[in-house]
């Protein structure tokens, strides 16, 4: 099945203003390396630095343009963030902006090795457009003769999953699991309103910035699919749902049974459908074998039940999710409509 794209293009859109970014990053103990990096962080706290960006007015040749690409050189690098099957992230500073960033580095022998260049050309395809606060910006990208750099936003309280794990009691209480997938619906909403879904989230493809908000980080899984029905297998086992196990065709609705299985495990600490064999797990998907621990209260229940439904067009849509008592109780604040610009 054919997917449209849009063509492939270097996005150069580092902020003129670094904002709670560079703020983030002192706080979060950023060592850049080289003296220069480190006048810049003092130089980047809210309201001081207004050095122009590459590619904003106040630069006088777009990087992007041809001879004047994004390069290693641009870049003071820092210590690494993690690491990654392909490559790691580094913390790093844009030179002329003194904006903070993570920079991936990718090798280009274990991307060819694993076949999976087009997973890669189709994540910087899609994030490089989307423009939603609870999802990671990704502000350009660069390569050399042996790497590919992708250029993405800083977040500096890290993985989702290791602070669910530095929890008492390794999950989230309802607040908590409320605010972040209330973050999550509105986040989804975006992206399927630009026919992207998102097929692979888990609290390792998600991130937390200066102020504690969720950002989705990975979108490796993810397709671009205007005509809506796909095939293909992909995402994490626990959080599979039944029609891809069961190899039939599916939509944006495979991010609904994902969002249930991720409400779930914030709240229980583990998967819905863990199993001690992936076979015993796609039973227990495909039957829908769903029981909650005591703790779990009859909203969040509700919740996740509504949206753990074999059967996809019986899920409750993000909208339905959004205005639902469970995150409403724990979100007075109503959630924004959606901007599609």
């Amino acid at each position: 099945m054919s997917v449209q794209r849009q063509p492939l293009k270097e996005t150069n859109n580092l902020p003129g203003k670094p904002k709670d970014v560079a703020e983030g990053a002192k706080a979060a103990g950023a060592d850049v390396a080289s003296s220069r990096a480190t006048e810049g962080a003092k130089a980047g706290a809210p309201g001081v630095s207004t050095t122009a960006a590459p590619g904003s007015s106040g630069s006088s040749f777009p990087k992007g343009s041809p001879g004047n690409r994004w390069k290693l050189e641009d870049f003071d690098i820092g210590r690494p963030l993690g690491k990654g099957k392909f490559g790691n992230v580094y913390l790093a500073r844009e030179r002329a902006s003194k904006y903070v960033v993570a920079l991936k580095v990718l090798f280009k022998t274990q991307l060819k090795k694993a076949q999976v260049e087009h997973q890669l050309r189709r994540e910087i395809e899609i994030q490089s457009h989307l423009r939603h606060p609870n999802i990671l910006r990704l502000f350009g990208y660069f390569y050399d003769e042996t790497r590919v750099y992708l250029i993405l936003e800083f977040a500096p309280r890290g993985e989702m999953y290791k602070s669910m794990q530095k929890q008492l009691s390794g999950r989230f209480d309802d607040a908590t699991s409320a605010k972040y997938i209330r973050q999550m619906s509105d986040a989804l909403r975006y992206c399927h309103s630009k026919k992207v879904i998102h097929r692979d989230i888990k609290p390792e493809n998600l991130l937390l910035d200066a102020k504690g908000d969720l950002k989705i980080a990975d979108f490796g899984w993810s397709v671009h699919a205007p005509t809506s029905r796909r095939a293909t297998m992909c995402g994490t086992l626990d959080y599979l749902p039944p029609e891809m196990i069961e190899g039939n065709m599916h939509d944006e609705k495979v991010d609904l049974w994902s969002l249930g299985v991720l409400t779930y495990e914030f709240l229980v600490g583990k998967p819905p459908f863990e199993a001690e064999s992936n076979n015993e797990t796609y039973k227990r998907i495909t039957k829908v074998d769903l029981q909650f621990p005591g703790h779990v209260t009859e909203g969040a229940r509700d919740f996740v039940t509504k949206l753990l439904r074999k059967d996809p067009n019986l899920r409750i849509s993000l909208d339905e999710c959004l205005a639902h008592p469970w995150i409403l109780h724990h979100n007075p604040t109503p959630t924004p409509p959606l901007k599609t610009n």
